[in-house]
């Protein structure tokens, strides 16, 4: 019998793979050397990977940043939050920049237990939720609530990406994740995409290389 696919099953298989990346040895050789992704070392970039798994299990665990407000739908979250067509330099990216350089600091291997546990107590919490996930999250930062369903997925997705950043950072491959679970951030981020650059520009850049434009980055 075939497995369906669930939005906490997703964020496990993503989120076990991202760990397993930043296990690795050549991240940890790697740590204070500077990454593929500017102003942030390679400690960062794997500290703020690790923040998704932080975050999904500060909800199931202790609440924290759960709410029972009716939920934005997910591509206005996306209009909403700073980060997404902010600069580089902006306050909003600079904040998540600091913020992963002192998460880094613990060390590689510091920061490699701590997420082992807490994905362990996330695996237990939502096998054994049994409808008791929150409804929804409201992160700080926020003035507006997600499903707890769209939460993971924007967890997923950061994780695929910044595990991407993280790989290219020390020189190695990520892994590949089923179907399922890449399809719904395959969506999403064309969602994000077609409302910065419009139909033409996601059809021709798929389609005509003569006419694709410079760029249909989501972020």
């Amino acid at each position: 019998m075939s497995v369906v696919p669930t939005p906490t099953g997703d964020f496990l298989v993503a989120a076990e793979a991202a760990l397993a990346l930043v296990g690795r040895v050549e991240v940890a050789q790697r740590w204070a050397e500077p990454s593929a992704l500017e102003g942030m070392s390679v400690g960062a970039v794997a500290a703020h990977l690790g923040q998704q798994v932080e975050l999904v299990h500060a909800a199931v665990t202790a609440g924290r940043a759960t709410s029972d407000d009716a939920p934005v739908p997910l591509l206005e979250h996306y209009r909403r939050a700073a980060w997404v067509r902010a600069d580089v330099e902006d306050e909003a990216n600079r904040t998540i920049r600091e913020g992963a350089e002192q998460a880094a600091r613990v060390g590689h291997d510091a920061l490699v237990l701590s997420l082992q546990e807490a994905l362990l107590e996330v695996r237990r919490r939502l096998g054994a939720s049994a409808g008791r996930l929150p409804r929804g999250v409201r992160l700080p930062h926020w003035e507006w609530t997600l499903s707890f369903d769209d939460f993971l997925l924007t967890r997923v997705m950061e994780l695929v990406v910044h595990a991407d950043d993280l790989a290219v950072s020390v020189d190695v491959e990520p892994t590949a994740l089923p179907d399922a679970v890449l399809g719904p951030v395959l969506a999403l981020l064309v969602g994000v995409s077609l409302e910065r650059h419009g139909q033409a520009a996601l059809v021709r850049a798929l389609t005509r290389r003569e006419r694709a434009p410079e760029t249909i980055a989501a972020f």
